[in-house]
């Protein structure tokens, strides 16, 4: 078993060194990503695209969606069929759209929600797990939250925890109106589909002692609902829950105390 706890999951999330060997992308100058060589070179073909020793630069944002399209079926990305924004900054306009399976071949930033469920018992305080389907492209079998997903074009991330809890978890929209947003992680790390550079907004929701889940869309297999002592020990002692949600379930320990002094002052540095 790994000694390192709870750190190295913080660790392996943020694990990318930037700019490695990638060179910067960027729409109409502004900097949106990180390309490899390979994919740089395939870029140059494309007269919308522009490959100097400075970087590669998209002079036409409208043809990043037919551009990716034709990227992914010479096999250098997947294809998911759903649109994100492309943003220079978090806050900033949306640049350009591209579909999801290009985003870690591009090294462009996505955003994410975050949905820990919890329930107060009088046995103590229990959370809602959630088992991936065995189906799934990204980390097949491992535990979630109740509720996870990327922001898809148009919406804002508040808008895409109400439509994902429907979707993934059958949590009508009234629920919702409890749910609380508690921070912002970020990283960049090296994964075998690419760059993930990632922005996840996480949320805290107390639900009803008689509230059940239901795998309304696929995504998940199953729920269980774990004590808060289990979830802690199965963070700090396996890989068992997929990687990025690691890192939201430990902020969630640190606002509860349960890790707290030197080494939550270290987790908290660690975990941007």
């Amino acid at each position: 078993m790994d000694s390192t706890g709870f750190m190295r999951h913080a660790r392996d999330c943020d694990n990318a060194v930037l700019p490695g060997d990638r060179l910067a992308f960027h729409i109409r100058g502004a900097p949106v990503g990180w390309v490899r060589t390979a994919l740089a070179e395939a870029l140059a073909a494309f007269p919308a695209v522009a490959v100097s020793a400075s970087g590669v630069d998209l002079t036409d944002p409208a043809s990043l969606p037919g551009i990716a399209r034709a990227l992914s079926e010479r096999g250098l990305h997947r294809w998911r069929g759903e649109a994100f924004d492309v943003r220079a900054t978090p806050e900033g306009p949306a640049l350009a759209r591209i579909d999801r399976g290009a985003i870690p071949a591009f090294g462009i930033e996505a955003t994410g929600v975050h949905l820990n469920g919890l329930v107060e018992r009088g046995d103590g305080l229990h959370v809602w797990i959630a088992l991936r389907a065995m189906n799934k492209a990204l980390d097949p079998g491992k535990l979630d939250h109740i509720v996870a997903g990327g922001v898809p074009a148009g919406l804002t991330p508040d808008e895409t925890l109400v439509k994902e809890a429907a979707e993934e978890a059958a949590i009508p929209a009234d629920l919702m109106g409890g749910a609380r947003h508690v921070g912002i992680i970020s990283y960049a790390m090296e994964r075998p589909e690419g760059l993930r550079r990632d922005r996840l907004h996480c949320y805290e929701l107390v639900l009803p002692e008689g509230f059940t889940p239901v795998a309304a869309d696929g995504e998940v297999e199953s729920f269980e609902l774990w004590p808060i002592a289990r979830v802690l020990e199965t963070v700090r002692d396996s890989d068992a829950f997929k990687f990025n949600v690691n890192l939201v379930m430990i902020g969630l320990f640190i606002r509860l105390g349960l890790i707290a002094g030197a080494e939550a002052d270290a987790l908290r540095a660690a975990i941007r």
